[in-house]
């Protein structure tokens, strides 16, 4: 075994004894407070899913969510014993066992606990099910995101479906009901099922979303809440993305099984703000506008977020996307998908970034789209050069792409004020922002 390798194989097991410490950690804790967990699984959405049920549950009980990227073997039970990662320091690690000891010993420990279960892989969700009891799981929909590592949707399904199957009869399955995969999964459990969605009779259901704007900007969405033969007006001041309603909807369906009434539940939500990257209206420099939607992309957030821009006033719109990654032999026909739906939304400009968006640019091409209106680059520092300096007063820029194409160093570039980008892009932590970018 060369050095090389053995440093590999030192690493790999070094991360697998680390996960199996925190695991049990973590298992100490539960059995010791006994939280209700919420489970929340999905191919897009969950972040903001999880932020709306954490936004209404928060605001009448004691709740914790997941930070950051917290949602793997290792960031679940840090978020069940209440502490961050303690990366390569030793010190912090030992800081982490003594807050564990603590966790133990204090008498008080959130009612709830909200937790955002990433499944980028086969037995992800099976690992999380060994250890954590959810009384609810949340299945925002079922798509291509990582079918890399799956092969086919229908697996992606399979795997996601531990959560629900993992529930006891008196828990409870909140199921995208617009969703065919997600809808599906109300056979293989014994829980109590409620479905949300805008389409047929859904338990929690919206209708009549509308864009409310002042002085011709954007200010949120309104829609009607329908649930048990009521229709209750819900403001979203803050929500720019009429597909986040859905996170709406499984937050409302979280409130109602905690006996909150919709009054509070939407009071709750009115305040709800998106996490970072996530469809939020920034100001850009020269008087433009940024939609920065830069944590992560699949074709199916892709368009959602292409309708987004579709859909709003604007004197131009601009499609800076970058690519979307670990897609396997969906890729081309996924990158080919979002450049119809760029021509189909009547875009004007389209800006990628990445060899995978040249496909895109190809199909664009090849429906008529004028040539002089794309422009690809390698990198997003490069694009970003550029973009800065041909935006105008009145452009909206929506900015998307995989985690791995680092977009957000581009809206970065565009900001009215870059040095908020700390306080409003993702990945701003030291450690993403000395981190190159390197093409994936």
């Amino acid at each position: 075994m060369s050095h090389l390798n053995f440093c590999y194989w030192m690493k790999s097991k070094s991360l697998i004894l680390l996960e199996k410490i925190l695991r049990l950690m973590a298992e100490a804790v539960l059995a010791r407070h006994k939280p209700k967990i919420i489970g929340i699984t999905g191919s897009v959405g969950k972040t903001s899913t999880k932020a709306a049920v954490f936004a209404v549950l928060s605001s009448k009980f004691n709740v914790r969510e997941n930070q950051k990227n917290y949602n793997n073997e290792i960031g679940i039970p840090l978020t069940i014993i209440g502490a961050g990662s303690g990366g390569r320091n030793i010190f912090k690690w030992i800081w982490i066992f003594i807050k564990w000891l603590f966790a133990l010993i204090n008498p008080k420990y959130p009612e709830i606990l909200i937790l955002e279960l990433g499944v980028d892989r086969p037995d992800d969700m099976k690992y999380f099910m060994s250890f954590i009891r959810p009384m609810m799981g949340i299945v925002t929909n079922i798509s291509s995101s990582h079918i890399e590592y799956f092969k086919t949707v229908d697996n992606i399904a399979k795997e996601k479906r531990i959560l629900i199957e993992s529930l006891a009869s008196d828990g409870f399955a909140i199921l995208n009901g617009d969703d065919e995969k997600a809808v599906t999964m109300s056979q293989n459990t014994k829980a109590q099922v409620v479905t949300f969605g805008q389409v047929g009779n859904p338990v929690i259901g919206a209708s009549g979303i509308i864009y409310n704007y002042e002085k011709d900007i954007p200010i949120g969405i309104s829609f009607k809440l329908n649930y048990d033969g009521k229709n209750i007006p819900i403001r979203l001041r803050n929500i720019l993305a009429a597909h986040q309603v859905y996170a709406a909807l499984a937050a409302v369906s979280a409130g109602i099984i905690f006996k909150m009434n919709l009054v509070e539940i939407a009071s709750a939500l009115e305040l709800l703000r998106s996490p970072a990257g996530r469809m939020n209206l920034l100001e850009g420099s020269k008087d433009s506008f940024v939609i920065d939607d830069t944590y992560n992309a699949s074709p199916v957030s892709t368009i959602a977020a292409l309708d987004v821009l579709g859909e709003l006033k604007a004197k131009r719109k601009i499609a800076v996307l970058g690519d979307m990654l670990e897609l396997g032999n969906q890729s081309e026909h996924g990158h080919r998908d979002v450049a119809r739906k760029i021509f189909s939304t009547k875009v004007d400009m389209f800006i990628a970034v990445g060899s995978r968006m040249k496909r895109a640019v190809e199909e664009l091409v090849s429906l008529g789209f004028p040539g002089s209106n794309v422009m690809h680059f390698d990198d997003p520092e490069q694009a970003s050069e550029k973009i800065a300096k041909m935006i105008v007063s009145g452009d909206f820029i929506l900015v998307k792409g995989s985690q791995g194409m680092r977009m957000e160093k581009i809206v970065e570039k565009l900001l009215k004020n870059t040095s908020d980008a700390e306080n409003l892009l993702c990945r701003q932590s030291r450690e993403w922002r000395r981190k190159p970018f390197k093409k994936p």
